[in-house]
C-alpha cells in the first residue's frame, strides 16, 4: 500500500497508525501549496479532493479521509488493538473522539495555516482553546480510550503538533503535555517522524 502524505499534515495520524500496526508503507510525498509530488505529477489527477491524507491500496483502489484511513488500517491487524471490535461500546466511543477530532478540532486550524484574515485567526484561535480545554479535562488516563493507545490517539497527537506550530501556550494543558511527551516516547512515532523529516525524529 502507498501513504500519499505532507510532512506534518494529517497525514501523520494514519502513518503512525501504519508502524504501530506492523504495516509496510510505501510512502509518497505531496506538495499541499503547488498539489504535485515530488516528480512533478498533479496530485489531484490521484486524490481530485487534493489533500491527504490519501492511501492506494494493493489493487489500486484509492481511500481518502484520515478518519476511514485508520480505522481501515487498524481493522487490517486485529491483534495489534488500535481499535475496540465492532459492535462495543468502545468502538462506537472510538468513533466519537474520531469525529469529534475531524469536525469539531482540525478543521478549526484551516486560517491559521492557510491564511485567514486576522478576524478568523482569532476566532479560530478561541474556539480551538475551549475545544482542547474539553480534551485536557476529559483525558483521565493515559490515553483517550483509556490505558491502551487507539487510533485516535494517533489523531489527537497530530494535532497538539499543530498547536505548537502555532505558537499556542501548551502550559494551560497538563494533561495533554503528558499525553504528547507518552506518544514521542514511542518507537512508531519516532519513526514516523523521522521518515517524514528527513531522518530527523
Amino acid at each position: 500500500m502507498k501513504l500519499f502524505y505532507s510532512p506534518g499534515a494529517c497525514s501523520l495520524s494514519p502513518h503512525i497508525v501504519a508502524l504501530e500496526a506492523g504495516i509496510d508503507l510505501e510512502l509518497s510525498r505531496v506538495d499541499l501549496k503547488t498539489h504535485t509530488l515530488e516528480n512533478g505529477d498533479d496530485f489531484s489527477r490521484i486524490n481530485p479532493k487534493g489533500y491527504v491524507p490519501t492511501l492506494q491500496l494493493e489493487g489500486g483502489e484509492l481511500l481518502t479521509e484520515g478518519v476511514a484511513i485508520v480505522q481501515f488500517l487498524a481493522e487490517q491487524k486485529p491483534n495489534a488493538n488500535l481499535a475496540p471490535p465492532l459492535g462495543t461500546l468502545d468502538h462506537y466511543r472510538l468513533l466519537e473522539w474520531l469525529n469529534f477530532l475531524s469536525s469539531e478540532v482540525h478543521k478549526l486550524f484551516v486560517p491559521l495555516f492557510w491564511n485567514g484574515s486576522e478576524e478568523e485567526k482569532n476566532k479560530a484561535r478561541e474556539k480551538i482553546l475551549r475545544r482542547m480545554d474539553y480534551i485536557d479535562q476529559r483525558l483521565q488516563r493515559d490515553y483517550l480510550l483509556g490505558d491502551s493507545l487507539s487510533v485516535a490517539d494517533a489523531y489527537l497527537y497530530t494535532i497538539i503538533r499543530w498547536l505548537q506550530a502555532k505558537h499556542f501556550d501548551m502550559s494551560r494543558w497538563p494533561k495533554l503535555q503528558a499525553f504528547q511527551e507518552r506518544m514521542e516516547a514511542r518507537p512508531a512515532v519516532q519513526q514516523a517522524l523521522r521518515n517524514e523529516n528527513g531522518g530527523d525524529a
